[in-house]
C-alpha cells in the first residue's frame, strides 16, 4: 500500500485508510453497521495485511461504542496504526456536552482516550467549525493537547475554506499547533471542494483525507437506471443536497464502461478516481464485511490512465461558481486551472 505525507506534515498515512462508522452498532449507527470485537480484529488484521495503517473514527459513531471496540481491537497492536479521532458532535444533554468550547475538547479528548484505551491520539479532528466558540480557544486547546502529549497532531472536517484559512493564520501568530489534514466530502458526486477546499489545501499544505468517497453507496454499481437496492446507507443517512439523477447515471455509465473493461468493480474505479486527484493524502473506506473491505482495498493496486480519469471528469462535471467562472474566462493567463480541475 502506498505511503503518503498527510500534506506538509511529517505524518505518513496510507492511500487508503479505514473508516470505522460500521463499528459499534448502536442507536441509529445500527443501520450502517454492526461491527463488534471478532469481526473488528479480522478487518483490522486485513487492513494491517494490505499496508492500510490508517483507522479512523469519532466519538460520535455508535456513540462511543466504535471507540470502545476499536480499542479492544488495537490491544498489543497501538504502535502499527495512525489513530484519527474526533470531537465536536453533542454526546450528552449538557451545555458543554457539545462544540469546540476548551471545556468540550478537554473532556472529549479523555473520554476518548479512556474508550480507545491508549494515552495518546495521532490525529486529533475537529468534526465540524463552531461558531459560537472563539477559534483562538479552540486551538489553544488544541495546542495544549499537544504539548501534553496526548495528542501528536490536530486537524479539520468539514470546514469551510475561510475557516480553514482563518485557522492556519491564528495557528501562525500564536504559535500554536495547526491543523494539518482537513477531511472533506469529495466523490465523483460531490466535486464541489474543488472550487475552494482543494486548492486552499494544494497552497497551504493540508492534506486531504476524503469521506465518503463512494457517495454513500450511490458509486458502487448498484444504483442503476433501471435498478436500485431496497436496503442502503442511504435511505438512513441525511444525504445532502438535491440528487441529479442523470448526472448520477451518466457517472454510473462511465464507471460501469472502466470496470468492466479493466474486470475490477465499480467501486474500486470510483475509489481510484479520489485516490489518483492532487492533494489528496488518503481515501477513507468503510466496509461492512470482509468481502467488501478486500475489494474497497484493491483500488490501491492498480491506476487509472490519464484518458480514463478524463473519463470521468466529464461524465462527472459541475457548473463552475463565481467567481471561478470569472477566473476562467477572463483571467486565465494568470490563473492557471488547478490539474484537479475539468468541471
Amino acid at each position: 500500500m502506498e505511503q503518503r505525507h498527510l500534506g506538509k506534515s511529517g505524518l505518513s498515512v496510507s492511500a487508503l485508510g479505514l473508516g470505522t462508522m460500521t463499528f459499534g452498532g448502536k442507536d441509529r449507527f445500527a443501520h450502517m453497521g454492526n461491527i463488534q470485537t471478532a469481526e473488528a480484529t479480522r478487518l483490522i488484521d486485513i487492513c494491517l495485511e494490505s499496508g492500510v495503517n490508517l483507522v479512523d473514527t469519532a466519538d460520535l459513531y455508535s456513540y462511543g461504542a466504535a471507540e470502545e471496540v476499536l480499542g479492544e481491537v488495537l490491544k498489543g497492536r497501538r504502535g502499527k496504526v495512525v489513530l484519527a479521532t474526533k470531537a465536536f458532535m453533542r454526546m450528552g444533554p449538557g451545555v458543554h456536552d457539545v462544540g469546540l468550547s476548551r471545556k468540550h475538547l478537554i473532556q472529549a479528548c479523555e473520554d476518548s482516550l479512556r474508550r480507545l484505551q491508549t494515552d495518546y491520539i495521532d490525529l486529533y479532528i475537529a468534526h465540524d467549525p463552531d461558531a459560537l466558540v472563539p477559534m483562538e480557544e479552540t486551538l489553544r486547546a488544541f495546542d495544549d493537547l499537544v504539548s501534553q502529549g496526548k495528542v501528536l497532531y490536530a486537524g479539520c472536517s468539514n470546514f469551510s475554506a475561510w475557516q480553514v484559512m482563518k485557522a492556519l493564520a491564528i495557528s501562525e501568530r500564536c504559535g500554536y499547533a495547526h491543523y494539518i489534514s482537513q477531511q472533506i466530502n469529495y466523490s465523483l458526486l460531490a466535486r464541489d471542494a474543488e472550487h475552494e477546499l482543494i486548492p486552499l489545501a494544494l497552497d497551504q499544505g493540508i492534506g486531504i483525507m476524503a469521506w465518503s468517497p463512494l457517495g454513500y453507496g450511490l458509486l458502487t454499481g448498484k444504483f442503476r437506471r433501471d435498478s436500485r437496492p431496497s436496503e442502503t446507507r442511504l435511505a438512513n443517512l441525511e444525504a445532502p443536497g438535491t440528487l441529479d439523477e442523470n448526472r448520477l447515471y451518466r457517472i454510473v455509465d462511465a464507471l460501469m464502461e472502466i470496470s468492466n473493461a479493466r474486470a475490477v468493480s465499480p467501486a474500486q474505479v470510483a475509489l481510484n478516481w479520489v485516490m489518483s486527484k492532487p492533494g489528496v493524502s488518503t481515501v477513507l473506506v468503510g466496509a461492512r464485511n470482509e468481502q467488501q473491505l478486500r475489494d474497497n482495498l484493491g483500488a490501491a493496486e492498480w491506476r487509472l490512465t490519464a484518458e480514463e480519469m478524463a473519463r470521468l471528469d466529464d461524465a462527472s462535471a459541475t457548473v463552475q461558481p463565481y467567481p471561478e467562472w470569472h477566473h476562467r474566462r477572463f483571467a486565465a493567463e494568470r490563473n492557471p486551472a488547478l490539474p484537479s480541475m475539468r468541471s
